[in-house]
């Protein structure tokens, strides 16, 4: 299978004590969402979708972070402290970083690193950190349950076999 899928180039991270990278993640499965704030889709199905998946399933198998994508509307969603008020109203409690600003390119690095068309985008990272899913709009309940499910119950690598 392929390689580690590249990290997250995040500036600031939220809901969380310190920064987390996919390594820090090897051994669980990575449901990330990338989301804006002021993006329709991502308020009303996939951030939603992201709180019930934590719900679903267990901490210790699934991690779930968000990543907040800002591509448009910098002035309106651009700050660490906006993006807190938005967390907190809408009980967001997952850790959220945010995507570090490319100033020549105008999108986001984590977006660009991971040719994102635009938000929501659902990533679903294996075990060893493996990009399995990169899914931009809306992914039904069934499919993404599926699909972690799939993952989870992939054969957990042998730590004494390993590299």
């Amino acid at each position: 299978m392929s390689t580690p899928a590249p990290d997250w180039q995040v500036e600031h991270w939220l809901n969380t004590p310190k920064p987390i990278g996919l390594a820090d993640l090897r051994g669980k499965v990575v449901l990330a969402l990338a989301f804006q704030m002021l993006c329709p889709g991502c308020v009303s199905h996939a951030l939603p979708q992201a709180v019930r998946a934590r719900q679903t399933f267990a901490e210790d198998g699934l991690a779930v972070i968000g990543l907040h994508t800002v591509f448009e509307h910098h002035e309106a969603q651009g700050s660490p402290a906006a993006l807190a008020a938005f967390l907190h109203e809408y009980r967001i409690g997952f850790p959220v970083g945010i995507d570090a600003k490319d100033p020549d390119a105008g999108l986001p690095k984590t977006m660009q690193a991971y040719a994102m068309q635009g938000t929501p985008t659902t990533l679903l990272f294996d075990r060893e950190g493996r990009l399995r899913l990169n899914k931009f709009g809306h992914l039904d309940d069934m499919r993404l349950g599926a699909a972690i499910a799939s993952i989870l119950a992939e054969a957990v690598p042998d730590a004494t076999t390993a590299g």
